[in-house]
């Protein structure tokens, strides 16, 4: 089985990340959404690279097969964003989605944040487990601070505590 790395995103890496992310959300769940919607995939860098926040990719045989975006939303806060694993390398066997979630969770302890939030929609029910499995509370939409960058499609809310 080979290795899969976790770096951090890079620029040109863009397209690859589109790649993964487009067909999970279109052909995977049914979700009407295109790059267009998602501007913050264009302007990575920018959007998820500043302040304490990053955006890591998962590789396997050169190739992106995973994403994970964590967005600085300031008070110590940071809202998890856009991962996403290829199915080819989903589950235990692979551990790409754990490897992801542990480099952010070293992360967030190195960078002194507090709390992680996250938002995803009903469909993505493996996705409910995994988030439940390593440590994430569900919270009602009430809860998320004024900060969260909400989503449309976003219809079940989560908060890790950091520490």
């Amino acid at each position: 089985m080979a290795e899969v790395e976790i770096r951090r995103f890079a620029e040109g890496d863009a397209d690859a990340v589109l790649s993964v992310i487009l067909p999970i959300q279109r052909e995977e769940f049914g979700i009407d959404i295109t790059a267009d919607a998602q501007p913050d995939l264009r302007v990575i860098p920018d959007f998820y690279q500043s302040g304490k926040g990053e955006f890591w990719v998962a590789v396997k045989d050169g190739a992106i097969v995973g994403t994970l975006g964590l967005k600085d939303i300031g008070n110590h806060q940071a809202a998890l964003r856009k991962m996403f694993v290829a199915a080819e390398v989903r589950g235990r066997e692979h551990g790409v989605a754990a490897l992801l979630l542990d480099r952010m969770f070293a992360h967030a302890r190195d960078a002194c944040l507090t709390d992680i939030f996250l938002g995803t929609t009903d469909k993505f029910v493996a996705a409910h487990r995994f988030y439940e499995k390593n440590g994430f509370t569900e919270i009602a939409k009430s809860a998320l601070p004024r900060a969260f960058p909400l989503m449309a499609v976003d219809t079940k809310f989560y908060r890790h505590k950091v520490g």
